[in-house]
C-alpha cells in the first residue's frame, strides 16, 4: 500500500460522503494503491451509517467518543500505507492539496498544511493567534498552524510506537517528531468554510490543549530525568530555609532580633519541609519513568470493529 488517509470522524453524517468521493478521486489520479481509512469516533448520529455506504473505505469504529488524537492513534495504528495522509471530516481541508502535500514530501518526513486563509470565526482565530505565541515558546516546533490536520507523513514516523497521542496532543504531532529528529516542513493549503454540521471546538479543548503544552515541555526537558527538576528545585528549598533558620537561630542567639510573633521562622520551617517533599516527588517520579520505559505502550482507546469494503 502506497497512501493511507486518515480521516477522525464525529458526527458528520452530512460531509463524510462528499468527503470520500473528493479524496477518492484525488488518490485515483496519483494511480498509486491507497486507502481511505476513516474512524469513527463515537457518533451518535447516522456517521456510521453514511459511512458503510462509501467504497473503497476502511472504517475503524470506536466503542465512544475518545476525542480527535486517540482517533487519529487509532488510524495510524491502521494504516499500511508507506505515507500518511490525515485530513478533517467537516470539509474545510481540500482534498485538492494532498498532491502538493506528497510532492514537498520528497524532501521532508512530514509537511504540514498552513491555513494562511482560515475560514473561522474571529474569536477561534484569536484564541489560535495566543496559542501560537506560546506554543513557539515550549513546544518549538517550527510551523505557523498547529490546528490544521491535513499533514502528510511519512509512515516511518510512527514505526517505533513512541509517538502515542491523547488528550489534545494531536495538535503537537509535528513537536514531538521534530524532538524525535524528524525533518518537518509546512506549505499553504486552502480552506474551506463549514456548509454542515457544528465545530468541534469549545473552550474546553482550548483548556485541555494548554495542559497538554505544558505537560509536553516538561515531557520533552525532563522525561527520563524529572528528579532533576523536582530534586533540585527540592534541594533550593531546603538550602534556603536551612540558612533562614541558621540565621534567625544566631540573631536570636545575640539577642539581635526577637523571633515571638515573627512569621520568619514559620517560612523558613516551610520551606524546609516543601523541599523535602519536592525531592521525594522527584524521587518517585523518576522510579516511575523507569517503570514507564520497561513497559509495553497501553492503548487509551477501545475499538469496537474495523470494517473494511473494498
Amino acid at each position: 500500500m502506497q497512501y493511507s488517509v486518515i480521516i477522525p470522524t464525529y458526527n458528520e453524517e452530512q460531509n463524510v460522503a462528499k468527503l470520500h468521493q473528493e479524496v477518492a478521486q484525488v488518490m485515483e489520479s496519483l494511480n498509486e494503491s491507497f486507502e481511505i481509512v476513516f474512524v469513527n469516533d463515537g457518533s451518535y448520529d447516522r456517521t456510521l451509517d453514511e459511512l458503510e455506504k462509501l467504497s473503497p473505505v476502511t472504517i475503524v469504529n470506536l466503542r465512544k467518543n475518545y476525542g480527535q488524537s486517540a482517533a487519529l492513534d487509532a488510524g495510524f495504528r491502521q494504516a499500511q500505507g508507506k505515507v500518511i495522509v490525515t485530513m478533517d471530516a467537516d470539509l474545510q481541508n481540500d482534498p485538492a492539496d494532498i498532491p502538493k502535500l506528497l510532492e514537498k514530501l520528497d524532501e521532508y518526513d512530514v509537511v504540514c498544511g498552513w491555513r494562511w486563509q482560515r475560514q473561522d470565526p474571529w474569536s477561534k482565530r484569536t484564541i489560535s493567534r495566543g496559542a501560537a505565541w506560546l506554543r513557539r515558546f515550549l513546544i518549538d516546533d517550527g510551523i505557523h498552524d498547529s490546528g490544521c490536520t491535513l499533514r502528510a507523513y511519512r509512515a516511518e514516523c510512527f514505526m517505533d510506537g513512541d509517538t502515542r497521542l491523547y488528550g489534545e496532543m494531536h495538535r503537537f504531532i509535528p513537536g514531538i517528531l521534530k524532538w524525535q529528529g524528524f525533518n518537518i516542513t509546512e506549505m499553504k493549503v486552502n480552506h474551506r468554510p463549514r456548509r454542515h454540521g457544528q465545530t468541534k471546538y469549545n473552550w474546553k479543548r482550548t483548556v485541555k490543549g494548554l495542559v497538554d503544552m505544558v505537560n509536553l515541555w516538561f515531557w520533552r526537558k525532563y522525561s527520563n530525568r524529572p528528579v532533576h527538576v523536582f530534586g533540585g528545585l527540592g534541594f533550593v528549598l531546603m538550602a534556603a530555609g536551612s540558612i533562614a533558620l541558621f540565621l534567625l537561630l544566631v540573631l536570636r542567639a545575640l539577642n539581635l532580633i526577637g523571633l515571638s510573633g515573627s512569621i520568619w521562622p514559620l517560612l523558613a520551617v516551610l520551606m524546609v519541609l516543601v523541599g523535602v517533599q519536592l525531592f521525594a516527588s522527584g524521587l518517585l517520579a523518576d522510579m516511575l519513568m523507569k517503570t514507564y520505559y520497561s513497559q509495553p505502550h497501553r492503548s487509551v482507546y477501545n475499538i469496537k470493529e474495523v470494517l473494511v469494503k473494498p
